[in-house]
């Protein structure tokens, strides 16, 4: 198993964490990973990105152009990047910072509204982990206690009481992604 993965957003969106959290679980898998960021000057606000790929066996270069699955947290991103998404191939959009879906048909498309979703769970900032709760749904690559093992060493000590709500919101991803597989 090899799963490339970019994740895609504006800075302060949780992108780097989404993908730093895979790759720190892969690790307690005792999976091989790679974790590479790219973000602008501007940061918060910025666009950034990260891939991140967790396999199996080896990996031969973290530099990559085509992937298995995007995660887009807007607009910008799905243009840049649903291109990028392998046949066959998943994309998860975050359904409110997106006005123009994917269109492609040879891959997977999901939106959710994760940003709705995390303000109904009062704390905007679970977003990234709604979204990652329903990546780990279509492609349950590392199991929930290791992603949440691997959150503890993401989330500074000091914000650790935030531990259950952010288990809350990769379950809640987990259950869009499943109603929104049935409306699609």
């Amino acid at each position: 198993m090899t799963e490339e993965i970019i994740i895609a957003g504006f800075g302060g969106q949780g992108v780097l964490s989404m993908g730093m959290i895979l790759c720190y679980s892969g690790m307690i898998e005792e999976k091989e990973v790679s974790w590479m960021p790219s973000y602008g000057p501007e940061m918060r606000g910025g666009t950034a990105n990260c891939i991140a790929i967790v396999s199996d066996s080896k990996i031969s270069s973290p530099i990559i152009s085509k992937f298995d699955t995007v995660i887009a947290l807007n607009q910008p991103s799905v243009d840049k990047f649903e291109k990028a998404v392998k046949p066959g191939g998943l994309l998860l959009y975050e359904a409110n910072n997106v006005i123009h879906p994917p269109t492609r048909s040879d891959i997977e498309i999901i939106g959710i509204d994760a940003t709705k979703e995390a303000a109904k769970m009062k704390n905007t900032k679970i977003m990234n982990m709604i979204m990652l709760g329903g990546f780990l749904k279509k492609k349950p690559i590392i199991e929930l206690n290791n992603i949440l093992e691997g959150l503890k060493k993401v989330l500074p000590e000091r914000y650790h009481n935030l531990l259950p709500l952010n288990e809350q919101a990769l379950k809640r991803g987990m259950e869009m992604v499943e109603e929104a597989s049935v409306i699609s």
